[in-house]
């Protein structure tokens, strides 16, 4: 009996508990629009997405825009038509050969399946000086709780200001190659049913490949010559991050320059600010930043992103391990090196450190 009735009392308040659904209503599907074009080789990208705000479900917050009609138009009337890529869904390419010319302005105008139009402000091609040379620094990133710090490379750009103009600078790395080492002959088998225990069993090739990756900076790098107008100075451009991959052999990037308007450093300049918010409860809370792209449709509607137009300049740096003050522990992938994603034995045509 005092069983039967413990076993009542257990389920009673279980049987007293009803669910409470909450109904949230879906986030406004925001376009976002990316994308930079330059008086550099291309092809030059835009990208479009969808974003959520917050709603009743996380999935999908990102979805690529397909299927739209995108054109760069330009202050003479001249009309360029971006295609989509075939393996890179909601991001349209320039036509091979196109470049931005300086002095002129363009505006970048887009229509979706659904018969949506938007276009952006005119950005005027500003130029831009030459990369001089290209510093190379060791950065070491104290981690609380951790003996290794996080540690990288940084690009520190020098440069000649020209006195006649007011530059707003932007940087950005192109994908990078670099040397990838492995250990193939530690390979091993991985435990079965049928053998419980790995395997030795080493593989004859291969120990280096070439490896490509995106190279993106770690934030944001800006700069306005207030205090350098006409003068050279040495700027900080870039940080790569060292993963214990990047750095054990050669490592090649082109640092890319770019001369940027007023309003568009301007806008880049608040999404690094945001970006580098600490996260303290005495932060403003993250605000949504308006760039240069509107709704013929509704002017109320909110589009994220930026169109830019810029001139470009460029410097090709190689990185070598012994340039480095500090480096992470060799990272060790047990295994031929063409089994990893963007490799190849084949040493790149344009490879010359």
């Amino acid at each position: 009996m005092l069983k039967r009735l413990i076993y009542i009392l257990l389920l009673f308040p279980m049987a007293c508990i009803d669910p409470y659904e909450v109904d949230v209503p879906e986030g406004q599907q925001l376009l976002t629009v990316e994308g930079l074009i330059h008086t550099g080789p291309g092809p030059h990208a835009i990208s479009l997405t969808r974003s959520d705000t917050y709603g009743s479900a996380f999935e999908g917050l990102i979805r690529p825009v397909s299927g739209a009609t995108v054109v760069v138009r330009d202050n003479e009337g001249r009309i360029t038509f971006l295609e989509e890529g075939a393996q890179a869904r909601g991001t349209y390419f320039t036509p091979a050969g196109f470049r931005a010319e300086i002095g002129k302005s363009y505006t970048l105008q887009i229509q979706t399946v659904e018969g949506k139009v938007y276009t952006s402000l005119p950005e005027r091609v500003e130029s831009v000086p030459e990369i001089e040379n290209v510093a190379i620094n060791t950065i070491t990133i104290p981690v609380e709780g951790q003996e290794i710090p996080r540690s990288g490379v940084q690009l520190v750009a020098e440069i000649n200001d020209p006195a006649d103009q007011n530059n707003f600078y932007f940087w950005r790395n192109s994908p990078a190659t670099y040397i990838f080492e492995t250990r193939p002959d530690l390979f091993t088998i991985r435990p079965s049913d049928s053998n419980p225990n790995r395997t030795p069993a080493p593989k004859a090739c291969c120990a280096t490949c070439y490896r490509t990756e995106i190279s993106r900076n770690q934030s944001i790098f800006i700069a306005q010559d207030d205090n350098f107008n006409g003068l050279s100075t040495r700027i900080p451009a870039a940080f790569i991050e060292d993963d214990g991959f990047r750095f054990v052999n050669k490592y090649r990037v082109d640092l890319k320059q770019y001369s940027v308007s007023k309003e568009a450093y301007r806008f880049l300049r608040l999404v690094k600010q945001q970006a580098e918010i600490s996260g303290s409860i005495f932060d403003p809370p993250p605000a949504t930043i308006r760039g240069n792209m509107i709704s013929l449709d509704n002017p109320d509607e909110v589009v994220l992103g930026y169109f830019m137009a810029a001139g470009e300049s460029s410097k090709r740096v190689y990185i070598d391990k012994s340039d480095l003050t500090f480096r992470q522990n060799r990272a060790i992938v047990p295994d031929d090196c063409r089994v990893i994603p963007g490799t190849t034995v084949d040493v790149p045509a344009d490879w010359n450190p």
